[in-house]
């Protein structure tokens, strides 16, 4: 083994999290490493998670015509006119990773952070072996930041050596499209994958133990989006726990469900939620006890319980977004090299679903305002009630904002269902962190003719339903 070699710092995982911890130390003048146990750079999220889910969520929109559904005279299903192959649909995933894999490097080497493949263990609290292809080495440095981000969890219930049972990482590495799919779970990644398989014409099964579908979200979002999962062809079952699943004579998984009929399908994909990757790190060598599912314990500067060594990502849990990654590796790098650091993670944080259509929220529901005895008014703007909405072909669509019921009318939550809600929410989300509503959003002139007009549409209901209130017909 080689000499020690030293550094100021030392990122594990190279995801969104330790990337920008990594170059946010170099910035700071810092030596930096960065370690990273798979042959690709980038994580979860370039390579099994975000990034190929939603590009491929992306072909599969355009290539099944969902866009232009409701257009008069336009056809453009590949999908249906045609045999399609998987390879249709992952030529542009494949190309999106590489690009990103690139850019990440690229970034890296521009920065001079020493990229250091191998897995990575701990041997005392301030040093690491990292075996790679070369053979072992170790590395020391005064502060550690752990980023290795999460794995599927993978219930006893199903054999995963079985090639129609799958992962959400390994999903997009069947050889075919199925003709029929269960989907195990209704969380963020089974409801995305359902719709994306649903539109592309695959018989879609969504099993869930819930009654509600992702019930965080505002009551009236949630069911809107039911409907529009329904009108996808997504066949639910819920509530419904799945007790057994076993391969058939025909080549048919059959999966046993309690209550209810037995589901017979080509293939399976199991979304049970995430659990950390830190069971090969001996964190007992540095002084950690991972809890629950592998998560970390932070501090609101990403500090574990050990003070030079710092974690961020999905290995400590909540909210897991590759959005918030990034800025917990570059608050965390801060308040390592500077004890007077104040920066922290903004509390108002977006929350966006890729599903068919989009889903996007900030701040308060209407059902957590009520728990809490705020009083609030609501606003509403359809997306066909804009130019751009009919333009677009989207009938669904719709913005909801929830006020403050007073003079003020602050914005306490915002959220939207339709076509790239994710982007739509940002207006709200500005508007939110620097505690405006009601003022700014009449004083703001949008371009014409896009979706930003939603919010002077649903600005305008929440104030004509506040007055209608103070001054009722009589």
């Amino acid at each position: 083994m080689s000499a020690t070699i030293r550094y100021d710092l030392v990122v594990i995982g190279s995801g969104p999290a330790g990337e920008k911890a990594a170059t946010t130390a170099a910035s700071l003048g810092r030596r930096v490493a960065l370690i990273e146990k798979d042959p690709y750079i980038g994580g979860a999220s370039t390579n099994t998670g975000t990034l190929p889910s939603k590009t491929f969520r992306e072909t599969a929109v355009a290539l099944s015509g969902w866009k232009t559904r409701s257009l008069y005279g336009v056809d453009v299903n590949l999908a249906l006119h045609r045999k399609a192959t998987l390879q249709d649909f992952m030529y542009h995933e494949e190309s999106v990773k590489v690009q990103e894999r690139t850019r990440v490097r690229e970034v890296l080497e521009g920065w001079k952070v020493d990229y250091v493949e191998g897995l990575a263990s701990f041997v005392d609290p301030h040093t690491l072996s990292v075996a790679g292809k070369l053979g072992d080495q170790l590395v020391a440095a005064d502060f550690i930041l752990l980023a290795t981000g999460s794995s599927p969890v993978r219930p006893a219930i199903f054999d995963f050596d079985d090639n129609r049972i799958h992962d959400s990482d390994e999903i997009l590495g069947i050889e075919s499209m199925p003709g029929s799919i269960a989907i195990v779970g209704a969380g963020v990644i089974g409801s995305e994958y359902a719709c994306t398989f649903a539109a592309l014409g695959v018989e879609t099964h969504l099993i869930d133990g819930r009654d509600i579908l992702l019930s965080y979200l505002d009551r009236e979002v949630s069911t809107a989006l039911t409907e529009e999962f329904e009108e996808l062809g997504i066949r639910f079952h819920r509530p419904v726990k799945v007790i057994g699943c076993a391969a058939q004579s025909d080549g048919k998984m059959k999966l046993e469900c309690d209550p209810g009929p037995p589901i017979e399908v080509d293939q399976v994909l199991v979304a049970a939620g995430r659990c950390s990757n830190v069971e090969k790190l001996n964190l007992s060598a540095a002084g950690i006890t991972p809890g629950a599912r592998g998560l970390i314990t932070v501090d609101e500067t990403y500090r574990t319980s050990v003070p030079h060594i710092f974690a961020a990502g999905d290995i400590i849990g909540f909210p897991s977004l590759a959005a918030t990654s990034f800025e917990q590796g570059r608050i965390a790098v801060h308040h390592a090299f500077s004890e007077t650091s104040k920066l922290k993670l903004t509390s108002i944080l977006p929350t966006g679903i890729y599903t068919i259509p989009e889903v996007s929220m900030i701040g308060e529901t209407e059902e957590s305002l009520k728990l809490k005895n705020i009083p609030y008014v609501s606003g509403h703007a359809r997306y066909d009630q804009t130019v751009r909405g009919q333009i677009i072909g989207e009938s669904a669509g719709f913005l909801k904002l929830i006020f403050s019921d007073d003079e003020s009318m602050k914005l306490l939550g915002a959220h939207c269902m339709g076509e790239i809600a994710t982007e739509v929410i940002h207006i709200g989300l500005l508007a939110m962190v620097t505690g405006a509503g009601r003022d700014l959003f009449e004083a703001s002139c949008f371009n014409y003719p896009t979706l930003g007009d939603l919010y002077k549409i649903a600005t305008f209901d929440a104030c004509c339903k506040q007055q209608a209130t103070k001054n009722p017909k009589s």
